[in-house]
């Protein structure tokens, strides 16, 4: 009788950092790994069924704070959901500001819990920058006070960990922009940590919230909006809207050299070619509290002519898109439909498809 033994040992954690090295090139079990599986988060339309909150408004908002980790909802607020628009700054106050939830601190340990991380407050200063929406390594440094070049190795270390992306320039090879990944360490820096002493020793929080409604729409919702715009576009939009098959969606900085200025772009997307240069499909506007009308299209055409002038491939044809969390206006909507090359997204379109 052949007896055979088998041993196998399961690792896992959430500290990227740590567990990457494991498996680094001359780390002692490189040769052993039978399989390396990282889990993502859920998406912002996965995470909407999983919290179980069918008015996407108020799924984009849950999902600005708690993003895609399932255990916020089951281990750390006990399965406690906002029950409607209506009950959502009382969800706020009784979970992620409440000083006996698990989900107050959770944000202070993310950043604890990474090995790497030697100069926590380093580190914290340099999230809360790009959460006042300091994204760039020269904007970051003088918010901290520090030299740009002293930012390389902090900044690599939270890209290691997982906690900050780099994204590269649509149209500028050698600019780049810094975003956090995890919603919850930006709602902390741009909601909790300014006020932080108030909220652990206060028992009605429900004042601090309120002053922090602009904090809280300009430097969480609003970006998050864009980001959540952005991976619409790359994966759940139709083809024929955007009148091609999406390879890339990036933000983009364009030259206008008449009016000695340049335009941000939240979304510029470009299309899959089986040879030569990608073109640009489309290009986008995203807004979160402003109703866009019809200014905001003329603007994005006359981008559009700028990277026409500038030869972009396909840029003559590239389709505008209109991203608004709060509407549009009679004029603005007259204008778009299936056959004018002009969409407009809100909530609802972003979660057609899914459950929400």
């Amino acid at each position: 009788m052949l007896i055979i033994t088998t041993r196998v040992a399961l690792l896992c954690g959430s500290a990227l950092s740590f567990m990457g090295g494991l498996l680094a090139g001359s780390a002692p079990l490189r040769g052993r790994a039978g399989l390396e599986l990282v889990v993502p988060t859920l998406d912002y339309r996965l995470a909407g069924e999983f919290w179980g909150i069918a008015d996407p408004v108020l799924a984009l908002k849950v999902h600005a704070i708690t993003g895609g980790t399932p255990a916020y909802r089951r281990e750390f607020v006990r399965d406690d959901a906002p029950a409607s628009p209506d009950d959502f700054d009382g969800w706020v106050l009784r979970t992620v500001l409440n000083p006996a939830s698990p989900l107050f601190r959770e944000a202070r340990y993310l950043l604890a819990d990474e090995p790497d991380l030697r100069d926590v407050g380093l580190y914290h200063s340099v999230l809360a920058a790009i959460a006042e929406g300091n994204s760039t390594r020269g904007r970051i440094a003088s918010y901290i006070g520090r030299k740009s070049g002293d930012l390389a190795h902090p900044l690599n270390v939270l890209q290691d960990c997982g906690l900050v992306v780099r994204e590269p320039d649509a149209f500028r090879e050698n600019r780049s922009t810094f975003r956090i990944v995890e919603p919850l360490i930006t709602f902390y820096h741009a909601v909790m940590r300014p006020a932080w002493s108030d909220l652990e020793h206060t028992r009605d929080a429900s004042r601090l919230w309120q002053r922090s409604q602009r904090r809280f729409a300009g430097s969480v919702l609003g970006p998050h909006f864009e980001e959540v715009c952005r991976r619409w576009t790359r994966y759940f939009a139709a083809e024929e809207m955007l009148g091609g098959i999406p390879i890339r969606v990036e933000t983009g900085t364009v030259n206008d050299p008449a009016a000695r200025t340049t335009h941000q772009l939240d979304a510029v997307v470009f299309g899959l070619v089986d040879e030569g240069p990608e073109p640009v499909i489309a290009i986008g506007e995203a807004k979160w509290n402003e109703v866009m009308g019809v200014a905001h299209l003329e603007r994005l055409r006359h981008i559009r002519d700028l990277l026409k002038a500038q030869g972009r491939t396909g840029a003559a044809r590239a389709r505008l898109l209109c991203f608004s969390g709060a509407g549009f206006t009679d004029g603005l909507t007259q204008l778009a439909g299936p056959h004018s090359g002009v969409a407009l997204i809100g909530p609802a379109e972003l979660y057609a498809g899914s459950s929400v």
